[in-house]
């Protein structure tokens, strides 16, 4: 991903947010020099300072899925998390003259990918990562346990040793603060998430 200095994240922590936010990445790696994707959950195992480099993901999906199949010893996936995105209409701005854009938020991190035994940890973790963002959130009853073991042998979960980070943030930022206060209020009607990551960054 190319980026920009001026739409740089505010801190490790809003990268980390972005990710955690919105677990349902694209996992993204070659199988014979041809480009293969799949939109799975994927958490945070493990930061290294607060950071992802050096740190690891956590992921699992379906058995079936040949994608997992092609990832032998030391294979690099990249994995896409898209935060809110809303497009910015010239008419929002109230002058002219105007160009329209987009105000997005993504994380890409690159690593090495292993497909780890685990996987009811790794399924257990996921859910854990996803329902703390709920309220209420949900607790597995010892049913649903079950539940999730007799689906086991039908998944497959791996793990990204994190060795690349790249962050955008474009969010209005070179713009002067009028026309980003009307962007701002345009999207807290329609879109409020990305309303919301304006003001926190």
């Amino acid at each position: 991903m190319y980026t920009f200095p001026r739409y740089a994240a505010a801190g490790p922590e809003q990268v980390a947010g972005l990710v955690r936010q919105n677990p349902f990445a694209l996992v993204v790696s070659s199988a014979d020099g041809v480009p293969v994707a799949t939109h799975v959950p994927v958490v945070v195992e493990r930061l290294e300072e607060g950071r992802f480099e050096g740190g690891t993901l956590l992921g699992h999906m379906a058995r079936v899925n040949p994608h997992w199949r092609s990832w032998e010893s030391g294979t690099e996936v990249l994995v896409v998390f898209s935060g809110p995105h809303g497009y910015v209409s010239p008419t929002v701005y109230a002058t002219d003259p105007a160009v329209p854009t987009w105000d997005y938020a993504a994380v890409h991190l690159t690593g090495r990918v292993e497909v780890i035994g685990d996987t009811l940890d790794v399924v257990e973790r996921t859910v854990s990562a996803v329902e703390s963002l709920r309220e209420p959130a949900w607790e597995p009853t010892p049913a649903s346990r079950e539940r999730f073991t007799a689906l086991l042998p039908g998944v497959v979960a791996f793990r990204v040793h994190v060795r690349t980070e790249q962050s955008m943030f474009k969010l209005s930022q070179d713009i002067d603060e009028e026309r980003y206060e009307r962007v701002r209020d345009s999207f807290a009607a329609d879109n409020p998430g990305l309303a919301d990551l304006m003001d926190r960054s």
